[in-house]
């Protein structure tokens, strides 16, 4: 069975990507979401989930000091470059970064690496199919393998239901998350605004896509902010043969919906609404 992907990105925070991407939830059928912005996610804010499932993420390591076997040499303290090392040689866990060097350097063998739990990721049901979202704490790393685990599970879910389709909610920006939501995507859109930073970062995250080869769309949210910017963004899309799909014009209803904890498809049948609406029908037909 094919399993088309399709991934709702943006090369900046607050264009509305999330907000358009639970709007798709809420008009597609037969599919399984997945929140790939793992350290801030915030698409079960409009989906009303219902967790089924929570498993633990480990995402990386930490150093364990051993009391009975440490005699107080230093050596860990010359070699760690995070300052971890505290009094009476115990290690903090917050400023060890798991690198290994305390354990591959102590003589008496009185460290050892252990995995740590840097979040906990879920499955959940939601009106409009399952969700696979995740919570990373609060300054752990390896947000891009976390990434890599959502995906993977929203795959085998879709083949065991028999749907044919992923809609993935993308993290902001271009590094590693971003880099781990794009693979083995079979599309893209890009949500953008008309800004100076919005149009910078467009050129950034179409970059990325194009190394993906991933068909890439664009749209333009509040695009009647300012309409000179819209313009200019259009023109630079029609010179890449990048398609432009979609002007969402700004509407304060998509405030409204958040405040209700509802998608704005399903809140408000105004003029952002049709026009989210054609978009989803332009990229459905595609896919």
């Amino acid at each position: 069975m094919t399993i088309r992907e399709l991934v709702v990105i943006s090369g900046k925070g607050g264009t509305g990507k999330t907000s358009i991407a639970a709007c798709f939830a809420a008009l597609a059928e037969r599919k399984v979401m997945v929140d790939c912005d793992v350290d801030a996610a915030d698409l079960h804010l409009v989906l009303s989930p219902v967790v089924t499932r929570t498993e633990a993420f480990q995402g990386g390591w930490v150093a364990i000091n051993d009391r009975s076997l440490c005699i107080g040499c230093g050596d860990c303290t010359i070699y760690c470059r995070y300052g971890a090392i505290m009094d009476f040689y115990e290690i903090d866990p917050l400023r060890c970064e798991g690198c290994g060097v305390c354990a591959e350097f102590c003589p008496h063998g009185a460290i050892e690496m252990q995995r740590r739990d840097s979040g906990s990721w879920f499955l959940s049901d939601t009106p409009h199919g399952p969700l696979v979202h995740a919570r990373l704490n609060i300054a752990e790393g390896n947000s891009g393998k976390l990434v890599s685990l959502l995906k993977e599970e929203a795959r085998k879910i879709a083949q065991e239901r028999g749907y044919g389709l992923i809609i993935a909610d993308g993290s902001p920006g271009i590094g590693c998350p971003v880099i781990s939501s794009l693979a083995g995507a079979s599309a893209a859109l890009i949500v953008t605004e008309p800004t100076p930073s919005g149009m910078h970062d467009l050129e950034r995250i179409s970059a990325l896509t194009a190394q993906f080869r991933i068909q890439t769309y664009v749209c333009v949210n509040r695009f009647d902010v300012n309409r000179e910017m819209t313009d200019g963004i259009v023109d630079w899309c029609n010179e890449r043969t990048i398609p432009m799909i979609g002007k969402i014009p700004f509407d304060l209803d998509f405030n409204r919906a958040q405040g209700a904890g509802t998608t704005m498809a399903e809140f408000s049948f105004g003029a952002a609404s049709y026009e989210i609406a054609h978009i989803w029908g332009t990229i459905s037909r595609e896919l």
